[in-house]
């Protein structure tokens, strides 16, 4: 179930049925949007079959942050071939800004000039990062966050308490991907009333005990998800308060927070050492 969107929706439709597809297409918004979902329901449209494990279908993602140039190349020797059973090969990348300069560079020649009938999806949050050329060859579809009611109604739907429904929704911030994890997994509620706490009470220690949390979440696989929550506390405080200069402050912390995981998501960046220094903002 694709959760909103229905524009972009019916604009694939439209173009499927008409047999007019374009050979690239860049889905650009926020993370957790839907976008991969819709790109694989596109290609499935398309195909007429389940695209995972279909010889024509390839799913690019960053290795380690990146998407190197030997990636690239695999992905232009299997779209300079001829489709095995479907209409046309298909390509998602996902992450598409993670791509290193020379692999976008690489990518340039089967964008231009493809050797197969394709169509070829770039999928990304920051398209600032791709190069001009590339963005230039493809046509743009852009995602925004989904409406409160239509993450309600899945909601809803799925059986979830309207208490909580309420939290989530407040939560997701437009996102349905946010919504979706919370269905599949309730507990992460209350994981994430442990991690505000944990802030709350890390903010009101020594810088000492501060960098020592910042070490603790480096070494963490969801070091992401807990500053996403962050986010999410923060922005409900700017809400709530009415003195200035603690609004300012709370603007300041926020902005820090954007700062780090943008720098997390497109660089190499030590990460305990951008933990500190976000953890100096607090």
């Amino acid at each position: 179930m694709i959760i909103g969107h229905k524009k972009q929706q019916e604009f694939f439709k439209k173009i499927v049925e008409a047999e007019n597809i374009p050979h690239a297409l860049l889905f650009t918004g926020n993370e957790k949007l839907g976008k991969k979902k819709i790109a694989f329901k596109l290609v499935s449209s398309i195909f007429k079959e389940n695209i995972f494990q279909h010889p024509d279908f390839s799913l690019v993602a960053p290795k380690e942050k990146q998407i190197q140039i030997n990636q690239i190349r695999d992905i232009n020797w299997r779209l300079s071939l001829k489709p095995v059973k479907a209409p046309l090969l298909s390509v998602v990348i996902d992450q598409a800004h993670s791509m290193t300069k020379g692999a976008q560079n690489c990518f340039l020649k089967t964008l231009e000039e493809p050797k197969s009938k394709s169509l070829i999806i770039l999928i990304t949050e920051y398209p600032k990062f791709l190069l001009p050329t590339i963005i230039s060859r493809c046509q743009m579809v852009k995602f925004y966050p989904v409406a409160n009611s239509e993450i309600k109604n899945y909601l809803r739907v799925k059986k979830i308490k309207q208490e909580q429904i309420n939290e989530i929704t407040q939560i997701c911030l437009g996102r349905p991907g946010v919504a979706v994890d919370f269905f599949k997994n309730p507990e992460k509620l209350e994981e994430r009333q442990e991690k505000i706490e944990k802030l709350v009470k890390i903010m009101k220690s020594p810088i000492n005990l501060r960098f020592q949390y910042a070490k603790e979440l480096s070494e963490n696989n969801d070091l992401k998800e807990t500053l996403s929550i962050w986010l999410s506390y923060f922005r409900k405080n700017l809400i709530s308060r009415s003195d200035t200069f603690l609004m300012s402050k709370t603007r300041e912390i926020l902005h820090s927070i954007q700062r780090t995981i943008f720098l997390l998501s497109t660089t190499n960046i030590n990460t305990r050492l951008a933990l500190e220094v976000l953890m100096m903002e607090f």
